[in-house]
């Protein structure tokens, strides 16, 4: 489904040497999987994040998404493409504050060429178990709820892509485990989500482990066999 290869990213600053943030980076990522990106900051996790969701572009190498290649396209085809098929989710969950959950999720449906949007705002909210919310304003909620409005929001527009930037890290334990449970209710379901984290703990509660450092890949592995090598090497 995913599929870059040899991706270049470089960052000129006004003043100091160039920043490499990824260096000959390629990555397949197949319809249907559950992938954390894991590595520290500054490792280039999350410009390879960007440039996977169309935010941003690489210097130099090829993205294609189910065969086409997206690097190509001009900006208003990138930002439909990404409008009908990929869903974000960030660490800062980004609700506007006067505002209820509701209209906060149908949000992106504005920007939406759909022509039957009813009721996919309550749909989005029941899915990640917000029936019950719907009307409240974010600082009625807890930090998780909020969270969990942020992915209704991914997710009303039916995209097969999830993507989402370090969604556990402004959340206490109990509500990002139940974040993760959502996540992967939702990949069982066939949605295909990339996670970015620093959280080891987190990054295993996905089926893959993908971890960069300096801008490159360094290990590629199915949890499974993560836990495999693990109790080997005790």
């Amino acid at each position: 489904m995913i599929e870059i290869q040899g991706i270049k990213k470089t960052y000129h600053r006004p003043t100091g040497e160039p920043v490499a943030a990824l260096v000959d980076v390629s990555l397949r990522i197949d319809r249907g999987e559950f992938v954390a990106i894991i590595g520290s900051s500054g490792s280039g996790k999350s410009t390879l994040m960007n440039i996977l969701g169309l935010l941003d572009l690489p210097d130099d190498g090829s993205y294609r998404l189910d065969g086409q290649d997206v690097a190509g396209l001009g900006m208003n085809e990138q930002s439909s493409l990404r409008n009908k098929r990929i869903g974000f989710v960030f660490q800062t969950f980004h609700l506007l504050p006067r505002t209820s959950a509701l209209e906060n999720v149908e949000l992106p449906l504005l920007y939406s060429d759909r022509t039957l949007v009813k009721g996919l705002g309550r749909k989005a909210l029941e899915s990640v178990g917000l029936a019950d919310r719907i009307f409240h304003q974010p600082s009625e909620l807890s930090g998780g709820q909020q969270q969990r409005v942020a992915i209704a929001r991914a997710l009303v527009n039916e995209p097969e892509i999830l993507l989402a930037d370090e969604p556990t890290g402004n959340l206490d334990r109990r509500a990002a485990l139940e974040v993760m449970a959502i996540f992967q209710k939702l990949n069982i379901a066939g949605r295909t989500i990339v996670l970015v984290t620093h959280d080891a703990d987190i990054a295993n509660h996905c089926r893959r482990i993908v971890r960069i450092e300096g801008g490159r890949i360094v290990s590629d592995m199915q949890v499974v066999e993560l836990k495999n090598a693990l109790q080997e090497a005790i």
